[in-house]
């Protein structure tokens, strides 16, 4: 068997030319252009391209960009005060702190990334990091949903896959991705309807004792663990499902947390790494940049 790959960087393209035209129509209903403001902290070299990517995608969809710079040595108080002038700036629909935070230079005070997050208002949290946009989303009446697990959902439905009364197995535990993806699958609903939901669903991590046995249980497998090429094939039913979240560099490559060849040939369908669920992390950061304009307007 040899897997078909789901091409995310195409789906995260019909994705932001949607984004575009609806940008388009609320400019002229007479709405000015939501705005994203972003803060990077320090000068990571990965985060200064990831910020870059989405200057250039908010260009693309008519959204509006702020980039605040700040030194690694910044403060706490000093971050969150720049926080709390982005959330009284009426101009501004979406915020977004540029992960992970600098250690701090010297002998100051660490950035608490909680903190952080947490000192962002909850109508302008675009990742949906917030504990009540994470609270909403629990009682399945998300105000916006996290960019990365919402970029997966439509990837699925877009590709005709049926979560609906599946067994996932999502590897990771983390906040941004396994936790609110394993939430979204089980909900009875979805953005894209129920068949893109009622999963019956499984998280594992990296301490599971049997984790290959669980693997080879998931009609989809979505791995989210930061581990290079932790999945190996044998590790994958066949006919399986394989959504790679993971992206890392190893010499000079960029892998997955799955061992891409080995598991497209088990697979029925896998995403690659890099084009596979990256560009729709984007893509949906956009959307709810849009989602949150809409709401601040009163839409």
């Amino acid at each position: 068997m040899s897997a078909t790959r789901l091409d995310g960087k195409k789906i995260a393209l019909e994705i932001r030319a949607e984004v575009a035209q609806s940008v388009q129509k609320f400019v002229e209903d007479g709405n000015a252009a939501p705005k994203l403001a972003a803060v990077l902290v320090g000068d990571d070299p990965a985060s200064q391209v990831y910020v870059r990517n989405k200057e250039r995608a908010c260009e693309k969809a008519g959204i509006a960009s702020r980039l605040d710079r700040m030194p690694a040595s910044t403060t706490p108080a000093e971050l969150l005060a720049r926080i709390d002038e982005l959330n009284a700036d009426p101009s501004v629909n979406g915020i977004l702190v540029q992960l992970p935070l600098p250690q701090i230079e010297g002998d100051g005070p660490a950035l608490d990334e909680r903190e952080v997050l947490d000192a962002i208002d909850p109508l302008k949290d675009v990742d949906a990091f917030s504990p009540v946009n994470v609270g909403l989303l629990m009682q399945g009446r998300p105000r916006f949903l996290p960019c990365t697990p919402h970029g997966i959902v439509q990837m699925l439905h877009r590709c005709d896959i049926e979560t609906a009364g599946k067994h996932v197995v999502v590897v990771g535990r983390s906040e941004i991705v396994g936790k609110p993806m394993a939430m979204m699958l089980a909900q009875k609903d979805s953005t894209c309807g129920p068949q893109t939901a009622n999963a019956t669903v499984t998280i594992a991590h990296s301490r599971t004792s049997n984790l290959k046995e669980v693997c080879l249980s998931a009609d989809i497998l979505i791995a989210a663990v930061g581990r290079p090429e932790m999945i190996r094939g044998d590790m994958i039913r066949p006919g399986a499902v394989v959504v790679d979240v993971g992206i890392n560099r190893v010499g000079d490559r960029l892998v997955g947390d799955v061992a891409f060849d080995e598991a497209a040939e088990t697979a029925s369908a896998i995403t690659p790494v890099p084009g596979g669920v990256g560009p729709l992390t984007i893509a949906m950061l956009l959307h709810n940049t849009l989602l949150a304009a809409k709401l601040q307007s009163g839409q």
